[in-house]
């Protein structure tokens, strides 16, 4: 596998912003300024030599993206089923490269060749045909952990440090992973809340932290491709600043998943509520 160094959360914004020129009405007086906008760009994702996927996304965290990304789409389980994860950094190339072990390959044939999966980038079917076939590579995540009510507003009062790129541009979402001691193991940055995911789980994947993480944060609402990314990635609860959508409950539920909606001082526990003990006095 690539030598990536993946050893601790970072927070450096790389270049993933640009100024562009505004006018501004306060009131009626327009005034002309730069304000900087999060970049978005694609990325293709090629699997085996064979084009897979093209993902529209925010620069850097690449090889964690893809290896999140490998996760969450079912043809990984581990990081030792890659052989390597490349990225061409030429200017305008935005190429991402998979090779599979032989074994690996051998068992993801079906998906490399799309047929009888649905992808989480699809669309044009069935809530009904979206949960049984996320089902086929997503198994219900276990019950480990318990978390109080105040554990999850003090969780979720920290998502703004994590934040740097969206202080900057207002227009970035976030996921963070935390353990199952409400320690944050790894926080990503992105204009795609998908792609924000896959690389926060990306990270705690290549450093082989998956059986330590407990839960993800995000910054959006949470739909299905949501769950099922963090399914896979065995979390067994995740928390939203925005509502859920119905079909991400239905399948939380599926998956035996906690489902979590903060907002201010109230929460919203959609499905998994089992997970939540009672209150006592805490700290993080």
């Amino acid at each position: 596998m690539n030598a990536v160094n993946m050893s601790a959360p970072s927070l450096e914004i790389p270049h993933t912003a640009a100024e562009m020129p505004v006018r501004v009405y306060s009131g009626s007086r327009p005034t002309s300024r730069s304000h900087p906008l999060i970049i978005e760009e694609p990325l293709s994702i090629r699997i085996e030599g064979s084009p897979y996927s093209v993902v529209m996304r925010t620069p850097g965290d690449e090889i964690a993206h893809v290896a999140g990304f490998c996760l969450a789409e079912g043809l990984v389980d581990a990081p030792e089923d890659i052989v390597t994860i490349g990225f061409c950094t030429e200017e305008g190339t935005n190429v991402a490269t998979v090779t599979l072990t032989p074994e690996r390959k051998q068992k993801v044939t079906g998906l490399l060749s799309r047929k009888g999966f649905v992808s989480q980038t699809s669309c044009g079917i069935c809530g009904k045909e979206v949960v049984r076939d996320l089902r086929q590579i997503t198994a219900p995540v276990k019950n480990t952990f318990a978390i109080t009510p105040d554990q999850i507003r003090q969780c979720a009062k920290r998502l703004f440090e994590f934040q740097p790129l969206h202080k900057k541009t207002r227009s970035a979402h976030a996921a963070l992973i935390f353990d199952k001691n409400f320690q944050v193991l790894s926080s990503a940055e992105d204009v795609g809340r998908h792609n924000a995911l896959d690389k926060a789980i990306g990270k705690v994947l290549m450093r082989h932290q998956l059986k330590t993480a407990g839960f993800a944060l995000m910054s959006s609402r949470l739909s299905y491709e949501l769950v099922q990314k963090a399914a896979r990635a065995g979390l067994e609860l995740l928390i939203g600043i925005s509502r859920p959508t119905s079909l991400g409950v239905e399948l939380a539920s599926a998956v035996n998943m906690t489902l979590v909606c903060v907002k201010g001082d109230d929460l919203f526990v959609f499905s998994g509520k089992d997970r939540l003990a009672e209150p006592e006095t805490e700290k993080i």
